[in-house]
């Protein structure tokens, strides 16, 4: 009597079965097989950036050392390109404690310039109110490596609103434009942290754009986050500017516009 026995078809219920195993079992490291590697990826990272003031150094220091670090830095301090930058550092130096980096930003608009309607999917839409990131990423890396990480979800944009019943673990997560960001929506970001996960909450509190200035969260967590030691509060000045040198003069002049029109309110 003959041993072999006929092959049994696998039906396509099975086959989805089988492969969702698979897909199980490759877990959190099926995305190295989109495009190399995630280490051979990582050791292209090259990080070469330099503070140019004392408060640069303490805003990388406090990403390195605390586990929350909030920052209030006027225009063109440089708060988000070394941002940036010491979240790659992390990244590649300490994967896979560390296996993403998560960028969240408020899509509050510049006032009485509403974008109105934009088409797309979510990463469609998101492209330009992210650009502040992805702009500083690409200077940092360059635009292949840049989407190399977007590939292999070694990067990942998240917006506010799709935060509620997250958690946030194992990652290095920036926040931008917190000053926006109402004191509600920021304890939902907050709250999401979870294990082995960093924090950087950055913001320019003289660029508020939403509706009720009272109800911006950067300031009022900085001063009651200030005494807790796991927490990294840091202020960068005009002192802290290097974007370009007319920026600091620029700011001056608007802070003498806007102390003039409060003043003529006042007066009526």
């Amino acid at each position: 009597m003959s041993k072999n026995r006929r092959t049994k078809k696998i039906s396509k219920d099975e086959q989805s079965e089988i492969d969702s195993i698979i897909d199980h079992q490759l877990g959190e490291h099926k995305e190295s097989f989109h495009n190399g590697s995630i280490s051979n990826i990582l050791r292209q990272i090259h990080i070469d950036v330099k503070c140019k003031s004392e408060n640069q150094k303490k805003l990388v220091n406090s990403i390195k050392d605390k586990e929350v670090t909030i920052c209030d830095g006027l225009a063109g301090c440089g708060k988000t390109f070394l941002s940036c930058a010491e979240a790659l550092r992390l990244l590649k130096n300490n994967f896979p404690l560390y296996k993403k980096i998560v960028i969240v930003k408020s899509v509050t608009t510049l006032k009485d310039e509403e974008l109105g309607f934009l088409k797309g999917d979510l990463n469609t839409k998101l492209e330009p109110v992210m650009y502040s990131f992805t702009g500083n990423f690409k200077k940092l890396i360059g635009k292949d490596l840049y989407d190399k990480l977007k590939i292999n979800n070694l990067l990942e944009e998240m917006p506010i609103a799709y935060l509620r019943g997250v958690t946030l673990s194992d990652c290095i997560v920036i926040i931008d434009e917190a000053q926006n960001i109402s004191i509600e929506n920021m304890r939902t970001i907050m709250t999401r942290i979870g294990e082995n996960t960093k924090y950087v909450i950055l913001g320019d509190n003289k660029q508020i754009d939403i509706k009720n200035k009272r109800n911006s969260s950067l300031e009022r967590i900085m001063s009651k986050f200030e005494n807790y030691d796991d927490f990294g509060i840091v202020r960068l000045g005009k002192e802290d500017i290097v974007r370009h040198r007319l920026i600091a003069v620029i700011d001056e002049v608007f802070d003498s516009i806007e102390k003039e029109n409060i003043e003529n309110q006042i007066k009526k």
